[in-house]
Order: structure tokens, then C-alpha cells, then sequence
């Protein structure tokens, strides 16, 4: 019950229900579901381009010619992702960065997925970079990290807009609100002014 309790938003009841849950399956039934959870753990890749979850070395967004192959969301984590693409506004790619610049954390810019972003602008002749980061202070303080890198190269860079109340996450935003936000992003120079 307590390795079900360590789960995000598992709390005892729930881990015990779980357990319960469990206990009432043939025996059979809960092996296929703990080699499936193993099997899941060690198959489980990323995209060697944009660092979301894949089953193959390019993940199917990547891979899909139809999306707009010039245009990258920079997202914090693959949950976010799941959020923007739940919205069907957006038609690009993503970079995920693996989290976000927190010192007080010990997250440094050297942990994130954020050279490998430079290099992806540099090479794919990249047009615009849009920040669907989290609006709190870490979000804005790795949006003017990244932007800083990449001011001579000619790509315009863009924010959602503050449909999203800063300090907010986005993956519990409702899908109309995002979309609003990525429909009305911002370039970063006036979103950072505010």
C-alpha cells in the first residue's frame, strides 16, 4: 500500500482501494498489470528532437509532416504538451526543457533541455519560438535565459498571452483559456515589460 501512497495525488484511502482493488484479481490479472508497468518504465523513449514521450526515436508529432515544421512551443514538461494538443489550436512542434530555471531548486540552465533547443533553431530554419512556459517567476526567468541565447538569430519569439494568471499552470488550465493564449501570443519584449 505505500509504494501506491509514494503515487502524485494517491493519497491512503485511495492507495488502499487500490490494494483492495488488487487483492480481488486473479493473480494472473495482476502480474500482466505489474509487467506492464515495468515493460512501460523500460520501452519508454524520447524524441531525440523535441524530448517528448515516444515509442520511437522521432515522437508522432515530430514525425508529421502536416504540422508546421518552422514553429516550436517551448513547454516545460510532456504534461504540458498533453494540455496545448488538448486545445487543437496549435499546428507545430514542441521542445520540451525538462523543467524550468529554479535556483532556489538547484535547477540550473545546464540540467535543462535548452543547448539542444539553440541547436534546433540554428540548424531547422526555425521562424518563430513560442513560450508556453508556466507565467510565474521561474517561467519568466528561463524565458529571458533562452531568449537572451538566441537574440542574433533571426526567429521571432512569442508568449502565450496572459490568459493565463501568472502563477498558474497551464496543465489545469481550461481548454478554452489556453487556446486563447496561444491564438493571442505576444512577442517576449512586451510580455516581459509587464
Amino acid at each position: 500500500m505505500s509504494e501506491f501512497a509514494k503515487l502524485p495525488g494517491i493519497g491512503k484511502k485511495t492507495a488502499l482501494r487500490l490494494v483492495l482493488h488488487l487483492l480481488k484479481q486473479e493473480p494472473a490479472r495482476v502480474e500482466e498489470f505489474g509487467e506492464a508497468i515495468v515493460k512501460m518504465r523500460n520501452e519508454i523513449k524520447f524524441c531525440h528532437r523535441c524530448f517528448n514521450v515516444a515509442d520511437a526515436d522521432t515522437c508522432s508529432i515530430c514525425a508529421n509532416t502536416m504540422r508546421k515544421q518552422e514553429l516550436i512551443c517551448v513547454v516545460e514538461n510532456i504534461r504540458d504538451v498533453i494540455a496545448i494538443e488538448s486545445t487543437q489550436q496549435y499546428n507545430g512542434l514542441y521542445h520540451v526543457l525538462g523543467g524550468i530555471i529554479s535556483p532556489l531548486d538547484g535547477i540550473g540552465p545546464d540540467q535543462l533541455n535548452i543547448e539542444s533547443l539553440v541547436q534546433r533553431v540554428q540548424k531547422e530554419n526555425t521562424q518563430e519560438l513560442i513560450f508556453g512556459l508556466n507565467p510565474n517567476i521561474q517561467g519568466d526567468t528561463t524565458i529571458y535565459y533562452i531568449q537572451k541565447k538566441l537574440q542574433s538569430l533571426p526567429v521571432t519569439i512569442t508568449t502565450i498571452a496572459r490568459g493565463i494568471a501568472f502563477g498558474g499552470e497551464l496543465e489545469y488550465a481550461d481548454e478554452m483559456t489556453l487556446a486563447r493564449s496561444i491564438t493571442n501570443r505576444l512577442p517576449v519584449e512586451k510580455y516581459m515589460q509587464h
